[in-house]
């Protein structure tokens, strides 16, 4: 019956996010739930916080697949294969709903089922089941921690305080579904957190792959649930919040943690004297690590500091997405050449230079320009981009990208690897593109014999995160160049110049 099963029913491969929720789904860390969302539960969660049999809960869990996979679910029976990114089975969504979403879009509900090994993700060995871990921890409380940035001596101290203060054992959560707010992916977090275990008072770690779903308030309550379902019985938070539902108690932390919302290290008079003088700021960290400056002794404990200093290299040492986007004819592509150029004639760093036609040539051949089709020679750009920093390179790309999500998506896909990501903006007049129109498109576009044409008949949304803005109607493309570069010096990418 399995096999059939896989021979014979569609399959589909979720997203980041959606895959950590399948996850935790199977493994029981998501009890109550068994499936992904009803359209009525998640009506009746943005209404009250609830599902439709009245079980508190905080956050949708849902699945969007492509209207074409919703349409062969309902033609093949009802069973859909949930698979990882590399095709391998995960699990049997049995689908009871459908639901259309925007964007030609599909959202599904029903309940999942394992199928296949399960097996996703490096650290196996620390991504045990909730039943499991409960099994192993001592009887008593039980205090989580959401490990989701690198414990410094501050956290250890406070971990340390706190699990004294209710004699705890203590259950380190590493969260594993995506980069962490620091930017470091789950494979760097997880050392960093491994360097510092025999600091910790005796405690328990696992892996867990939560993932953030845009709500901090939620996903902090979300995570609260997931911790008492490995067993806590308390949460050590770094932010003020509430649970609901009978979930563990919370400990908002009167000594020293990460303040979620602008990076700063809080403290208070309870804090011991000895204590109170340990505490830099997020930002202080990354300007240290940035410049390849060692962390201080006093304040990251060495194991640490090391993992760090692997994980986050100087940023003349880092992979980047040097990412240029601008009209067609703004002279973005000969100032990225010109930049891949002069970083090739000093052998400072390895280059991969990414040309919108070239591309289109031979990554994307076949592709048509509607939106979709450019949204997806984006996401191939990116995708390879992304992969040249996560070895340390530097890869040049200079598509139009006239899409604000195509470029935020690609920003995304450069820090998922832990590389650095420099947008830079041609911000050339439309009038100034025309009248060089090297290539006769916009010509076409106004004679109505090209449809799509950016900037005539199809929009270009000017980004406003841009990390450097050149008009090339002002400067010649020698002096633009000069620009890049020396912005790249500037923040620590290449040697001084």
């Amino acid at each position: 019956m399995a096999e059939d099963l896989l021979r014979d029913a569609p399959t589909w491969a979720p997203n980041a996010a959606e895959l950590a929720d399948l996850e935790l789904l199977l493994s029981g860390a998501y009890a109550p739930l068994t499936g992904f969302l009803s359209s009525a539960d998640v009506d009746s969660l943005a209404g009250t916080g609830r599902l439709t049999d009245g079980t508190s809960w905080p956050v949708p869990v849902t699945l969007t697949v492509s209207a074409s996979v919703a349409d062969s679910v309902a033609s093949a029976g009802s069973a859909l294969i949930l698979t990882d990114p590399e095709g391998a089975p995960l699990a049997i969504l049995d689908v009871t709903e459908r639901t259309p979403v925007a964007n030609d879009r599909v959202r599904l509900a029903g309940p999942v089922r394992a199928f296949g090994d399960g097996r996703h993700g490096s650290y196996q060995r620390l991504r045990a089941r909730p039943a499991d871990v409960r099994a192993m921890l001592p009887e008593g409380r039980v205090l989580a921690v959401i490990a989701d940035r690198p414990l410094h001596r501050p956290q250890l101290a406070q971990i340390a305080h706190s699990a004294r203060a209710i004699h705890a054992h203590v259950l380190v959560l590493i969260p594993v579904g995506g980069a962490n707010q620091d930017g470091l992916p789950p494979e760097h977090l997880i050392r960093t957190i491994l360097a510092a275990a025999d600091r910790l008072p005796p405690a328990t770690l696992v892996a867990v792959p939560i993932a953030d779903h845009g709500d901090e308030i939620r996903d902090a309550l979300l995570r609260a649930r997931v911790a008492a379902n490995y067993g806590a019985t308390h949460v050590l938070a770094t932010s003020e919040m509430m649970t609901s539902g009978g979930g563990p108690r919370v400990l908002v932390p009167r000594d020293l943690a990460y303040d979620t919302r602008d990076g700063q290290w809080r403290a208070s008079d309870d804090i011991p004297p000895r204590f109170r003088r340990l505490a830099m700021t997020a930002a202080e960290i990354d300007e240290l690590l940035d410049d390849g400056s060692q962390l201080p002794e006093w304040h990251t404990p060495p194991s640490v500091a090391r993992e760090l200093a692997k994980a986050r290299p100087p940023r003349r040492n880092r992979g980047l997405v040097l990412f240029f986007t601008g009209l067609s004819g703004s002279g973005k592509s000969t100032i990225a050449r010109g930049v891949a150029d002069a970083l090739l004639e000093s052998g400072e760093r390895t280059v991969t230079f990414l040309d919108g036609d070239v591309v289109r040539r031979e990554l994307s051949a076949g592709l048509t320009f509607s939106k979709a089709d450019r949204d997806t020679n984006i996401r191939r750009i990116g995708w390879v981009a992304a992969e040249v920093a996560r070895h340390g390179g530097v890869a040049i790309c200079c598509p139009i990208a006239p899409y604000e999500a195509a470029r935020q998506r690609a920003r995304a896909q450069a820090a998922a690897t832990g590389g650095g990501f420099v947008l830079v903006h041609i911000s050339t007049p439309l009038e100034v593109c025309e009248q060089r129109d090297r290539k006769g498109l916009y010509a076409k576009a106004r004679a109505g014999l090209l449809t799509g044409m950016t900037g005539i008949d199809d929009p270009y949304e000017e980004p406003l995160d841009a990390d450097l803005t050149i008009d090339t109607s002002e400067m010649s493309a020698d002096d633009a160049v000069e620009l890049v570069l020396e912005k790249l010096a500037l923040d620590g990418w290449l040697d001084p110049r």
